[in-house]
């Protein structure tokens, strides 16, 4: 596998879309800091890292559902790939839905929602949009 971020990312898309309660992704430390910013923006409940008898492991995600049974996670587009890389500065990062939803960034200081970043005043590569 060579994109971890596109494959977290269809795990959860779909795994929402099903109506699962959990979904297991593979372990990496850039994907540990999406489901940090998903957690931390609402999107999700929790997450934690599971010892799966690999060196890598497993993140195991607790999806996020309002009271009609429906996902809050309605759209995951990843934006930046291995063969087109997409930086921006904080001045140029896209407004997705009218900041009802996020883009997950990677900076020099992490991985950042689009807010963290506007607060911190730090640019950097655009993982993922969300809402």
């Amino acid at each position: 596998m060579t994109d971890t971020i596109a494959d977290m990312l269809t795990r959860l898309r779909n795994g929402a879309h099903a109506r699962h309660k959990t979904v297991d992704v593979k372990n990496s430390r850039i994907c540990e800091g999406i489901a940090r910013v998903l957690k931390e923006e609402g999107f999700i409940v929790d997450y934690s890292i599971l010892d799966d008898g690999t060196k890598q492991g497993l993140i195991r995600l607790t999806v996020k559902y309002n009271t009609d049974g429906q996902s809050l996670i309605r759209h995951v587009q990843r934006v930046s790939r291995p063969g087109c890389r997409v930086y921006r500065s904080v001045t140029e990062f896209p407004r997705v839905l009218d900041s009802m939803g996020i883009v997950v960034l990677s900076t020099s200081r992490g991985v950042l929602s689009d807010r963290q970043a506007r607060q911190q005043n730090i640019g950097g590569e655009l993982l993922a949009t969300v809402y």
